[in-house]
């Protein structure tokens, strides 16, 4: 995502907080979008950038807590920072033990802010990387035929193309066709690669039973 400037969202009740964290962040020539309210934040439309988010645990409505919960399935790729007045350790552990990247307490250090939150939008630029690649990879699967899909199951399962044919009923030059067909959809250069990629795409083993008729 080269050239993509990050986002930075602030979700913070106290707009005194909002507007200092929004005059910091932009200094750093990051883009920040600023929320009096979890629910308003929730509101806005999804984007697939590199990002943060900045939250206040403590506010009236959806808490920090609550709404961490429900990013942890919406958006797990946005990393979360606390920020806090009213800290304590019970909710420091929720908060880090749930996956916040780090939990400061008002008055922070503006440069130990700006530390965590660099760490944080790399770590979604990686996550959001592994998630396009998975996508992609699902899309290239969505294109083999059933057949093909049978033949890849085996073939990752260690079978040789003798192995394969016997299993599916079919001969060995079909599978060898089948087999190049759906090596070139994958873009799998190797046995090594495929394999990683069914690994990838978590693919079921397969359940088959040797047919004895061999067709073409």
């Amino acid at each position: 995502m080269p050239g993509i400037l990050p986002i930075v969202f602030v979700v913070d009740d106290d707009i005194s907080v909002r507007e200092a964290l929004e005059f910091l962040i932009q200094d750093e020539g990051w883009h920040v979008a600023t929320f009096a309210s979890a629910e308003e934040f929730l509101n806005r439309p999804r984007e697939f950038i590199p990002s943060c988010l900045v939250l206040d645990i403590s506010m009236p409505g959806l808490n920090g807590l609550e709404l961490q919960k429900r990013l942890a399935v919406e958006r797990p790729d946005m990393p979360i920072i606390f920020l806090t007045a009213q800290g304590d350790i019970p909710k420091t552990v929720q908060a880090i033990k749930a996956g916040a990247v780090e939990f400061l307490t008002k008055p922070f250090s503006e440069s130990k802010l700006l530390s965590v939150i660099r760490g944080a939008v790399d770590r979604s630029r990686a996550l959001i990387g592994r998630d396009a690649e998975l996508r992609a990879l699902k899309a290239r699967y969505a294109r083999l035929t059933s057949r093909e899909r049978e033949v890849l199951a085996l073939v990752v399962a260690g079978k040789a193309n003798k192995e394969v044919a016997n299993e599916l009923g079919i001969s060995e030059i079909t599978v060898k066709g089948h087999r190049g067909n759906m090596m070139k959809k994958m873009e799998a250069g190797s046995l090594a690669e495929l394999v990683n990629q069914a690994a990838r795409l978590r693919l079921p083993r397969p359940n088959r039973k040797p047919e004895r008729a061999v067709i073409s």
